[in-house]
């Protein structure tokens, strides 16, 4: 299709809203484990029934997504999240917990079901690999703020008078043993907005190449049996783990070992790791535009690695610094895997990102393994996990062989050649 500047700046937007959705649990964790009292094991559970729910209802919105189109496929799911968050505001407790965010995550699936295709379709794949570098700092600059929002909220809650009118409303609808559910009434608004904008914005039509469109389950089987579409798949499930294996139990980390406030500098440290994963992201947009994607993903994360050692094993003060550090080097792995994905086969691209994006499921799967390794061995322990999963990041920068590779630009080029 045509390049459309509008279809890329709803992404983008879409992009945004996920974030806030998605990444902020994570600052959340010693909170909930705190108020209704649960084990590390029980707290994975969290997290778990998120991204689980992408699993199940990726390829299947996939496949719905070529019979409605991506402006009803869109609004169901800011509908699906909206009941999630609602459910959530309503009734906090550990059972509605897990089921809003399965709900939330539902929605945030068939999201990302659309979107990605869409973003490669309307930006260009030849600037695909910057495009989703694009959306990754402007999901980077969600998580950074959902955090702060989080800590400001709970704060202006203790204030037995505060001035604004819709803090006092928040205050009574809010258990005052947990305010951070005050977080969920917010989401409850901007789920409405979203569906709002959606219904009221006019969709150009968006043509999809045959290779886009998303294929009958037997093509998903079909291209599940090919190596290297399972390769790419793990590649997801690894990337989208590290990531939220470190969201979730970041701020319990810094808590359980060097006895760090969550509300403060423990919701400061998960902004700051999202934070500099947006400077991460600019930096990879500069390099992408003269360096190989491979090269760039190898030497990210090779220092996401170092990072992550040094949190991990590190004093107070070096853990505070390392784990965002972590987010820095970390903040183009999941735009490249993908880009090198799609790129790597010359065929059924729209059922391929549906089976990459159920590898998001590792965002279930690793939280939930390194919370059940934790409370059988410390949570250091189990965090080390994340060691395995970075290092399958790194061997992908050294096996993959795309058929379209980034565009770059050539500095040394001079102006007679």
């Amino acid at each position: 299709m045509k390049r459309s500047y509008y279809i890329v700046g709803l992404i983008m937007l879409t992009f945004f809203v996920i974030s806030l959705l998605t990444n902020i649990t994570g600052p959340l964790v010693p909170d909930i484990i705190n108020g209704f009292q649960l084990k590390l094991s029980e707290a994975g559970l969290l997290p778990f029934t998120f991204f689980i729910a992408y699993g199940i209802v990726s390829i299947p919105a996939g496949i719905l997504l070529e019979k409605y189109k991506e402006k009803k496929i869109m609004v169901t799911a800011f509908a699906v999240a909206f009941a999630g968050s609602l459910l959530l505001a309503f009734w906090p407790n550990y059972g509605t917990a897990l089921g809003s965010l399965f709900l939330i995550g539902g929605g945030m699936a068939m999201l990302q079901v659309v979107i990605n295709p869409l973003l490669r379709a309307a930006g260009g794949e030849e600037h695909y690999a910057f495009n989703s570098v694009l959306a990754q700092l402007i999901f980077g600059l969600a998580s950074f703020a959902s955090p702060k929002l989080y800590s400001w909220l709970v704060e202006r809650l203790k204030d037995p008078a505060p001035t604004a009118g819709w803090l006092v409303s928040l205050q009574h609808v809010v258990p005052p043993a947990l305010p951070w559910v005050s977080l969920y009434w917010l989401f409850v608004v901007i789920c409405l907005v979203m569906m709002l904008i959606l219904l009221l914005s006019r969709f150009p039509k968006v043509v999809l190449s045959a290779d886009e469109v998303v294929g009958s389950i037997n093509t998903h089987i079909a291209l599940f049996k090919k190596p290297v579409v399972q390769l790419y798949f793990f590649g997801i499930f690894a990337y989208v783990g590290t990531e939220q294996c470190l969201n979730n139990w970041m701020s319990q980390f810094l808590f359980t070992y060097h006895h760090i406030d969550p509300q403060t500098v423990g919701a400061d440290t998960v902004a700051n790791f999202w934070g500099l994963m947006t400077a991460g992201g600019v930096l990879g947009l500069l390099l992408l535009k003269v360096m190989d994607s491979r090269k760039v993903l190898i030497s990210f994360t090779v220092l996401a690695i170092i990072s992550f050692a040094a949190a991990l094993y590190g004093s107070s003060q070096v853990a505070r610094v390392a784990f965002p550090m972590v987010g820095f080097f970390a903040s183009v792995m999941y735009p490249v895997i993908f880009s090198l994905a799609l790129n790597s086969i010359d065929e059924h691209h729209g059922s391929f990102a549906g089976i990459l994006i159920t590898g998001i499921i590792g965002g279930a799967l690793l939280p939930l393994l390194v919370g059940w390794v934790g409370d059988m061995a410390g949570l250091r322990t189990g965090m080390a996990v994340l060691f395995v999963t970075m290092t399958y990041i790194l061997s992908i920068g050294i096996w993959a062989k795309p058929i379209i590779t980034n565009k770059t630009i050539n500095l040394f080029k001079t102006s007679q050649e």
